[in-house]
């Protein structure tokens, strides 16, 4: 892997590119407005991390477009589609700021934001989300983001109180602890809370989606839910052992019942009660049972070094092939 790294960058923007090849030159280009009128940032350096995940559409050309036209652009093209996540993971190891910014391609979140996090950040956090105001997301996006929420707190530890959404700002040092991370299934948030806990919230503007759809979906974002708990948390494992307890013990009462029900009362009992019983808990094995292979298909896949990404070219002014 070829890591970019300047010395004296003050702001590093992180943002993984896929399928937005109508949306992200006017985003880079209100950046550079921002950095360019803003007084918070007129003296301030910064650079934009480009990531294209594998986009069917343009949206390679256009990064490297932008990247040849900007100083400031780092460009990376990944070799297929890795994941938001891993694509993130991939800008992660390129940034030379002391504070980063990661944010979406799709326009929903204002650049403008990014100085309501970096005011949160200067009283003293680590990481600071943006909280959308009104998410403008779709019905399925918005329940698989519940979903999402919900099984954090449980899963890792999740402070009840902190929302996760990708547009934040975080600090360089923990940003160098994220990237020593080398398994396959990256998931970001739960990065973030092995290293701090010193983390908050400041409330954004999430505007509407002008062009195109989400690319996350119900399944994605399940999927994305898979990702981070498996690997960050083995509470799952101890649900199936407790619950294997459980149902041993009302097991047990069962038989009792059916000897007292048969011998006692001398009532025959019936066919559906006990494949009732026994659909019951053979599904509660398959579940149990499914969950350990995913653990430890996780842990082979990691064994064996399956890559986080792989970036086929950087572009920064000039094209940079890696071999």
């Amino acid at each position: 892997m070829m890591e970019a790294r300047e010395m004296g960058v003050k702001y590093s923007i992180v943002i993984p590119a896929y399928n937005s090849e109508k949306t992200i030159g006017e985003l880079v280009n209100k950046i550079e407005e921002l950095f360019k009128n803003e007084v918070d940032f007129k003296d301030e350096t910064h650079e934009i991390i480009l990531i294209n995940d594998a986009s069917v559409d343009s949206t390679s050309k256009e990064c490297r477009e932008l990247a040849g036209k900007n100083d400031n652009i780092i460009f990376l093209d990944l070799s297929k589609n890795f994941g938001q996540h891993n694509a993130i993971l991939a800008g992660f190891h390129y940034v030379s700021g002391e504070y980063i910014i990661t944010m979406d391609d799709d326009l929903q979140n204002p650049p403008g934001e990014i100085l309501k996090l970096l005011n949160k950040v200067n009283q003293g956090y680590d990481v600071v989300y943006g909280k959308y105001a009104q998410k403008k997301h779709s019905t399925a996006r918005n329940w698989g983001s519940l979903i999402n929420d919900k099984m954090a707190q449980i899963m890792i530890k999740k402070p009840k109180e902190i929302y996760f959404s990708s547009f934040r700002i975080i600090k360089r040092y923990v940003i160098d602890e994220i990237i020593k991370y080398d398994a396959p299934f990256c998931y970001i948030d739960g990065l973030i809370l092995r290293v701090t806990r010193n983390i908050c919230m400041v409330e954004v503007v999430h505007s509407e989606r002008k062009i195109g759809e989400s690319n996350y979906n119900l399944f994605s974002l399940l999927k994305l839910w898979m990702n981070g708990f498996t690997s960050f948390s083995i509470l799952p494992l101890r649900i199936a052992t407790y619950s294997g307890f459980v149902f041993s013990f009302i097991g047990f009462i069962f038989i009792l019942f059916l000897l007292i029900m048969k011998f006692v009362t001398n009532v025959q009992l019936g066919w559906t009660s006990i494949m009732v019983a026994i659909v019951f808990f053979c599904g509660i094995q398959l579940i149990s049972i499914g969950l350990l292979g995913e653990y430890i298909g996780r842990i082979f896949m990691s064994i064996n070094k399956s890559p986080q990404y792989i970036v086929k070219e950087v572009v920064k002014n000039k094209s940079i092939k890696l071999k």
